[in-house]
């Protein structure tokens, strides 16, 4: 049997993604940390890992066993978009430090750490300067590198960083990031049940009516000949794969125009302060003076468009006894004068999280508030929702499929490949092949095993919000698979002893409880340090 070439432990180990890609190295995983208890379950069924192997809650975790190889998967919540982006000021982001310090107490010969590509925005510079700064203070040598996973073979689009590092400087200077690999996986080599042939003309691209060449869209996720490989599905934005409510529902020449007239002048700043911003009725009539109050009224009741009311006077006399936040929001008024879209970017609003749609309501209920203006807007202005449940529908030829997130997506997938000559037969092929005949379903469970590159025969829960939720929270195999062998090519392992028996839980660790945690900052060298004092001065921007 072949011997393996270094042990590993797993740190926020999942679903077993760092795992599967270390022993397809050949390396041997002594112990794991998981506190999901799905999470445990499933990688344990999966690697027939007995579940004393799992050393728990990492706070609580004072130390390792010796090991050549430390990976981590620390939790992203703090520095994702979809989260609060509070950073250390977020508990979770904590959890850095008992990463660290576990690094440092244990010295394994190399590590990598994954996060979500958060952590590299502007806003984050200085948390992330304080992460490398406390790798650097434990001895260590490294890097961060920005990867997506479809470089690496999976068909997703997952933007991670991944921060690399070694003991000993030498093996530090011959890493060499992989190149991204030439052979791109497909959506449709992954659906399980699409089996049309799809015939491709390298050389051939395809011409609109008047013989034109159709130019590809730099923005798009996929193309294929320069025709989006997905359709979107929102009001607020405009292009060949984007389909609008007015394009679902049955609605005339004449709507669709007032609609485009909207979509086309809502983030012009002469209409307000804001990303997209409501037009009045005169705004409309400024613009083609045809357009009348029913017809307007007509959308609304389409529930395409909905009215709101934009601004309002300030009736002091009856703003009395009120609470904190409606206090908050009358006084940042000038000439008793509330205007929605000001107070929307207001700072102090934003800082003490004053919700405008929840005060409103009972300022005007009080009397407080009186409407002078009522604006048109899209019923649905959230784009990352969609419209009637969808947000994009992927096409077979698509090169990629959206970042699998642990709360699921209204992303789909149609196995119905489109032939069109321009942008205008593309998207009425696809809303009539497609949409109207609902020719489109989520990813199945095997599916999403395959987009995050597990085999698809892996052991998940049924239930699908529960699969769902430990696939995206999963690494991609393949990357870590192949980051792992660059750091193996440098010969960081080779004299390494894998010959010793893991240590027994009980003989070996020594579960801190809360008492325990010291009172007095020290070294990384010898602590588990505190977050409190460098939170204060390194909160992200």
């Amino acid at each position: 049997m072949e011997t393996n070439k270094f042990t590993f432990i797993d740190l926020f180990s999942g679903i077993g993604g760092f795992r599967m890609a270390l022993e397809n190295n050949g390396g041997e995983c002594l112990h794991f940390s998981e506190i999901s208890k799905d999470a445990i379950d499933t990688y344990c069924k999966n690697s027939n890992e007995p579940i004393e192997k799992n050393l728990g809650d990492i706070t609580k975790i004072k130390e390792l066993p010796k090991h050549n190889f430390l990976t981590a998967g620390v939790p992203c919540q703090s520095w994702s978009i979809a989260g609060r982006n509070l950073g250390f000021d977020d508990d979770r982001g904590q959890l850095w430090n008992d990463t660290i310090f576990l690094l440092n107490q244990s010295r394994p010969d190399a590590f990598i750490f994954e996060n979500v590509k958060g952590l590299v925005d502007p806003r984050n510079k200085k948390a992330l300067d304080y992460i490398l700064e406390r790798i650097s203070e434990a001895g260590y040598f490294a890097n961060y590198y920005v990867l997506n996973s479809f470089d690496y073979g999976v068909p997703q689009n997952r933007i991670r960083i991944y921060i690399i590092g070694f003991r000993d400087k030498k093996f530090a200077d011959k890493f060499r990031l992989p190149k991204p690999i030439d052979k791109k996986i497909k959506l449709a080599d992954i659906l399980s049940d699409f089996n049309e042939k799809i015939i491709e003309k390298e050389n051939e691209q395809p011409r609109d009516l008047f013989g034109e060449i159709i130019t590809q869209r730099s923005m798009s996720l996929s193309t294929s000949n320069g025709l989006n490989d997905y359709f979107l599905f929102n009001d607020l934005r405009n292009g060949h794969s984007t389909i609008h409510s007015w394009d679902i529902l049955d609605t005339t020449e004449r709507q669709k125009r007032i609609c485009y007239l909207l979509l086309k002048n809502r983030r012009k700043s002469n209409y307000g302060n804001l990303d997209g911003n409501p037009l009045s009725l005169k705004h409309f009539q400024d613009i083609d003076n045809s357009i009348d109050e029913g017809e307007l009224d007509e959308l609304v009741e389409m529930k395409i468009l909905k009215k709101v009311s934009y601004s309002f006077n300030i009736n002091r006399a009856k703003a009395i006894c009120l609470s904190e936040d409606e206090n908050i929001i009358i006084n940042n008024c000038e000439n008793d004068l509330l205007v929605v879209d000001v107070l929307k970017i207001n700072r102090e609003l934003k800082l003490k999280k004053i919700s405008l749609s929840k005060i409103l309501p009972l300022l005007i209920e009080k009397e407080i508030l009186i409407p002078t203006e009522t604006r048109y807007d899209f019923k649905n202005t959230k784009i990352s929702t969609g419209l009637y449940g969808v947000n994009r529908i992927f096409l077979p030829t698509s090169n990629i499929f959206p970042t699998l997130v642990a709360s699921d997506t209204n992303d789909y997938v149609t196995t119905r490949v489109i032939n069109a000559k321009n942008e205008e037969e593309h998207r009425n092929s696809f809303i009539n092949k497609v949409y109207k005949k609902e020719n489109y379903r989520r990813v199945t469970k095997e599916e999403a095993c395959l987009i995050q590159g597990f085999p698809k025969d892996y052991i998940l829960p049924e239930n699908r919000a529960r699969w769902m939720k430990l696939v995206g929270n999963s690494v991609s195999v393949p990357v870590i698979e192949i980051l792992a062998k660059a750091i193996i090519e440098t010969g960081v392992f080779d004299n390494v002893s894998t010959s010793t028996k893991s240590p027994s839980v009980a003989d070996k660790f020594i579960y801190r409880t809360i008492a325990e945690q010291p009172k007095e900052k020290s070294s990384l060298v010898t602590t588990k340090p505190s977050m409190d004092s460098q939170s204060q001065q390194l909160r992200p921007c």
